[in-house]
Order: C-alpha cells, then sequence, then structure tokens
C-alpha cells in the first residue's frame, strides 16, 4: 500500500551511476548533476553516450539562458558527470539507477553482473514500469538491495517519482532513496510491485481503450485526442500521447499488466501490435497513430488520414432562433451560450416561475462576467433580452433547433421528445443533451427520427469548449451538418462520435475512475497517493478521486452501470467500494461526504 513519505535525514547517496542513457537515463541525469551528485553514465552504445552529453549541454545551456542556472552552476553540474560503455565503473556507486529497455532479460543480464561489481551495500535500483521488481530481486544476489526507482518523462520537469518496494526489499533501503528523491526536488510515492505501479497502471488502460476505440472506427484520431483534451482538461490526447511514449513500449507495459490482471481492458488493442510490428511505434520513427516532420519530431503533418478543411460536409438547415428544455444548471448554461452567440433563445420549463428563475439566474452570470470584465454591461444586457422565458414548450412552436437538457432519465426524455414532436415545426432539429442514454431511443420516440441527434455539451457550459456530436443511424446528413455549423457559430469544439454508451469522454474516463477506485478498495495505494501520482504523473488536472467527489458518486455509478451493460465486459462492473458508499449517502462534495470528507456550507 502506498504511504506518505517524508524526509528522514540528508542522504547518503552521493555517486551514482545511471545505466541507459536514452531519453530518461539522459532525463535522470541531468536531475542529478544539477543537485549536486557526481554521476557515472553508461551505455553500450559510445554514440548514445555521446548524445546524451550532447543533450546535457544543451539543456543546461538553456538553463542558463533562462536565469535558472549560472554560467559556474553549469560548469560544475556538466563537470560531475562522465560516460562510459563500461559496466565495471559503477563499482563505487552508492546508487546504481537502470533505465534499459523494458526487456526481463535485458534488465535481469544487467542485475546480475552488477552484482559481482558493485559494493555490499550499494543499492540497485530498476527504473521499469512494467515488468516484475520482485522477479528482478529474486534473481539478484542481494535482494533486500533492489527496488524501483520509476521517475516521469521528461524527468527535469515531472515531479512525481514512484518507489517501488518489492516483499524482499529492506526498508532502510527504500528510505535512502526515498530521502535522495526528496534532495531532488521530486514528491516521492512509495508504492508495492505490479505492472504499472499506480500512475501507468491507471493510464495505460485508459490508453488502450483509446486504441481501441480508433481501431473500431468509432471516432476520429482528431476527435478523439480533442475530446479528452477539451472535455477532461488533459494535456494531450490519448492517441497522441502513445505516440510519444513509443507504441512499443505501451505495449510492452499492456502485455505485463494483462499477464497479471487478465482484465481483458490490458489486453493490448490489436492495432498496438500491428503499428509496433510495422516499425511505426510514434514520435521516435516519425509515424505512429500521427505522421511526424521526422523521426523524434513532435510536428504533426498532414497524410491520408488527415480530415479536410471544412469538411466537405452537406449543408446545414438555417437556424436562427433556438428553444432550450430545462431549467437546471446544465440548461441554464446551454441558453447562455446561445444567447451570447446571438441566437434568440426560447428557455421553457415546467412552470413560469421555474423558467424565470433560470434566467436570472443567467443574468447573474453574466453579471459576473462583466464584473471579470470579459464582457461589457452593454452586452451582458442585450444578451439577457434574447431569452423569453416560457412555461409550456409551445413556445417552441417557431424554433430552428430545440435542445433537450431535462433529468438523465429515459422515460423522461422520451415523454418531452413525443412532445417537442407535436409542437415544432416541420424541419426544426431536435437534439438531446444526454450523456449516457441512447439517442436513438428519444429518436424513436418522434415521428421523425432522421431530424434527431445528440448535442452532449459538458458543465459549465459556457466555459466548457467540448460539444459531442452524436449521430444516429437515423440522423439525416443536413441535421448533422447543421449542429456542426452551429457549434462553430456558437464557438465550441464539435467532435463526432456514434450512439454508443459514454460517446468518447464518459467512455474513456469512467473506466480510468473505476480502476482507481479498485486500486483503493484492494488497499494498493491511497487516496492521496493516487490523486498525486495523476496530477503530478499523467497531468490530470484533478485526481481522480477528486474528480468524483465534484461530478457525484450517484451520477458515476449510474454512468457506469450504462457502459457495463452496453459492453458487457467484467473489467467494466462497478468497483463494490462505489456502490457501498453510493448506498450509504456519501455521494461527494453535494453531501459534504463522498471518497472525502467536506465543511458543511
Amino acid at each position: 500500500m502506498a504511504t506518505p513519505l517524508s524526509p528522514s535525514s540528508p542522504s547518503t547517496l552521493k555517486k551514482i551511476a545511471v545505466v541507459g542513457l536514452g531519453t530518461m537515463g539522459t532525463g535522470i541525469t541531468e536531475v542529478l548533476v544539477r543537485a549536486g551528485r557526481e554521476v557515472t553514465g553508461i551505455d553500450i552504445s559510445e554514440a548514445q553516450a555521446a548524445k546524451c552529453v550532447a543533450a546535457l549541454e544543451a539543456s543546461t545551456a538553456r538553463a542558463v539562458e533562462r536565469g535558472r542556472l549560472t554560467e559556474q552552476e553549469r560548469a560544475d553540474a556538466l563537470a560531475r558527470v562522465r560516460t562510459t560503455t563500461e559496466l565495471s565503473a559503477a563499482a563505487d556507486a552508492d546508487l546504481v539507477i537502470e533505465v534499459a529497455p523494458e526487456s526481463y532479460e535485458i534488465k535481469h543480464q544487467i542485475f546480475r553482473e552488477l552484482d559481482g561489481i558493485v559494493r555490499p551495500e550499494t543499492i540497485l535500483a530498476t527504473g521499469t514500469n512494467a515488468l516484475s521488481v520482485t522477479r528482478l530481486a529474486a534473481d539478484s544476489a542481494r535482494p533486500e538491495r533492489v527496488l524501483g526507482l520509476h521517475f516521469f518523462n521528461p524527468a527535469p520537469a515531472m515531479k512525481l517519482v514512484e518507489v517501488v518496494s518489492s516483499v524482499l526489499t529492506a526498508p532502510q533501503a527504500v528510505a535512502q532513496v526515498t530521502d535522495l528523491a526528496l534532495e531532488l526536488g521530486k514528491e516521492p510515492v512509495a508504492v508495492g510491485d505490479r505492472p504499472g505501479f499506480v500512475a501507468d497502471g491507471l493510464l495505460f488502460g485508459y490508453l488502450n481503450q483509446a486504441a481501441a476505440m480508433y481501431e473500431a472506427k468509432y471516432a476520429s484520431r482528431e476527435d478523439i485526442d480533442a475530446a479528452m483534451r477539451l472535455g477532461c482538461g488533459l494535456p494531450m490526447g490519448p492517441l497522441a500521447l502513445l505516440d510519444l511514449i513509443g507504441i512499443d513500449t505501451a505495449r510492452t507495459v499492456l502485455d505485463a499488466m494483462y499477464a497479471e490482471s487478465r482484465d481483458r481492458l490490458h489486453a493490448p488493442a490489436p492495432i498496438l501490435k500491428q503499428l509496433s510490428e510495422a516499425g511505426l511505434t510514434g514520435r521516435k520513427a516519425g509515424r505512429g497513430f500521427y505522421t511526424y516532420e521526422a523521426p523524434g519530431s513532435g510536428t504533426v503533418v498532414r497524410d491520408a488520414l488527415t480530415p479536410l478543411e471544412g469538411g466537405g460536409l452537406t449543408p446545414g438547415r438555417p437556424v436562427r432562433s433556438v428553444g432550450v428544455a430545462g431549467s437546471g444548471t446544465m440548461a441554464s448554461g446551454i441558453v447562455e451560450v446561445f444567447a451570447k452567440a446571438g441566437y434568440d433563445v426560447v428557455l421553457a420549463a415546467r412552470s413560469e416561475e421555474k423558467a424565470q428563475a433560470a434566467k436570472a439566474r443567467i443574468g447573474k452570470s453574466l453579471a459576473r462576467s462583466v464584473d471579470k470584465g470579459r464582457m461589457t454591461a452593454e452586452a451582458a444586457a442585450q444578451t439577457l433580452d434574447r431569452i423569453t422565458p416560457a412555461g409550456s414548450y409551445d413556445a417552441f412552436a417557431d424554433v430552428d433547433l430545440a435542445v433537450e437538457a431535462v433529468a438523465e432519465d429515459l422515460e423522461v426524455k422520451r415523454q418531452l421528445f413525443a412532445t417537442l414532436d407535436k409542437v415544432c415545426k416541420p424541419g426544426a432539429v431536435l437534439a438531446t443533451t444526454t450523456s449516457s442514454l441512447p439517442v436513438v431511443a428519444c429518436a424513436r420516440a418522434t415521428s421523425r427520427p432522421q431530424d434527431v441527434i445528440g448535442m452532449h455539451f459538458f458543465n459549465p457550459a459556457p466555459a466548457m469548449k467540448l460539444v459531442e456530436v452524436v449521430r444516429t443511424v437515423l440522423t439525416a446528413d443536413d441535421v448533422h451538418a447543421t449542429v456542426r455549423e452551429v457549434c462553430t457559430k456558437i464557438r465550441k469544439h464539435a467532435v463526432d462520435c456514434g450512439d454508443r454508451a459514454g460517446f468518447i469522454v464518459n467512455a474513456l474516463l469512467f473506466p480510468y475512475l473505476n480502476n482507481a477506485i479498485k486500486m483503493v478498495q484492494e488497499h494498493y495505494a491511497s487516496l492521496d497517493d493516487i490523486d498525486a501520482a495523476m496530477k503530478l504523473g499523467g497531468g490530470y488536472p484533478m485526481g481522480p478521486f477528486e474528480l468524483l467527489d465534484v461530478v457525484g458518486l450517484d451520477v458515476s455509478l449510474a454512468i457506469e452501470k450504462v457502459l457495463h451493460r452496453e459492453f458487457r465486459d467484467p473489467g467494466l462492473a462497478p468497483a463494490p467500494l462505489l456502490e457501498h458508499l453510493v448506498a450509504a449517502g456519501c455521494l461527494g462534495r453535494k453531501t459534504g461526504r463522498g471518497f472525502r470528507e467536506y465543511a458543511r456550507r
């Protein structure tokens, strides 16, 4: 189980050998020398060792230019590193950090040779994120001195370090390495030995699901990546991240995870094997899911799969006025978005009072925008004037687009669509904001299923840029084109997806959240360590448990159940701990207690 870590004493690990001078080994070397450690860099390739030195010279020169190092500090740091092709140079090291390729045979050979080279008290650390630390330790002459030290790429920038102990590791070795990590300015998290540990254990399952989604032609690579960046605030989309990590590396990690878990979510998507075996391993090869300017470049260039500008869509229907059904937070946010974009909007609720209250809430939101300097008082007043509250859906008689944003209950939505079918004029587009229910079921409640489409906004709608545009098998081409055009006018990024549970974002997000809950349930790691690992190691804006408590555990459970019911994958079954908390009324921030407790307002 993961435990909070704090420094105990100044680290005694002064001389360090780094074995393997690829990108990660070079990054770790830079971190060490800038922190005052003597480093011996070892690689079987002289060319790779020279490349490491050149990279260190370039990165420290950039640090001087940016005022982060003085010229003297740079010179001192570079003087503290020497490179060699001989493993025997690790003889006087206090710590050896191995970051060779993810092959058990290669790592085992290195550790076996090191046994005959290093001092008895030297700590041997593997940088693996997929292979068994316990197995490497058991094969060593001194298993109590073997542990895992998993840095994240790029090592100089990423704060997280996972300190991995096996059942054989001496606590003193863990303490020494932990103290070193803290002195390097890192945030160490202590974890047990299982493939992927915390961060990659959660991250790679999500990446695998994204690859499978793309392989199934459910959505384009650009739309999958945009959906996760804009819908979840991630720094990179999953397919771009796979290209950065290396598709071959991802496949190795997933193979190791699947061998242990037998969870189908970890079984590598066939496309990962196909790309790897074709040598299309991502940025390093110049081509993976995307095509790059050159091997090693991060600049994406057009290829046969790049969508054409404008997309050659069928012309859409004209939309001048919009109706929004509902009076809750989502409905109010959507009304605000349309009104700000210049549309006349009818806000219809079950009563005139609810509609008026929703309009008043929008007025307060616009006033906050004025106070923050985001819009003028005049523009706010004009926006509010475009909104007409109504206590009956009969007010939708003349709208060109009707957007439903009522309770996430299929029967409620079906009844509403039957009503819209009666009151809306022929040719009006009917859209549902559902996040988890079948759009086609709403469409079948009408006599015009070809006019029905999903427009899944994200909360809060005024701030979130993403809209998932969900076509059913019955949706007309010009209806799809209409909604795409409207998304452009309201300044939202539209992504296309088919009518299946979770669409893009929830289908990728909630299995990841469910797996995080399973880690806690299995006592592998604590809430705090998992949240820290995903923020520091994965660049997530919120940890999974922070997010679950914000979304609501009841909402999360409902989405998990829908995904499990649709895909029938045992790995998608909601974690029992989530079900227990919901049954106990612990629903997150809204009830004052979820995975954590919150102060009552």
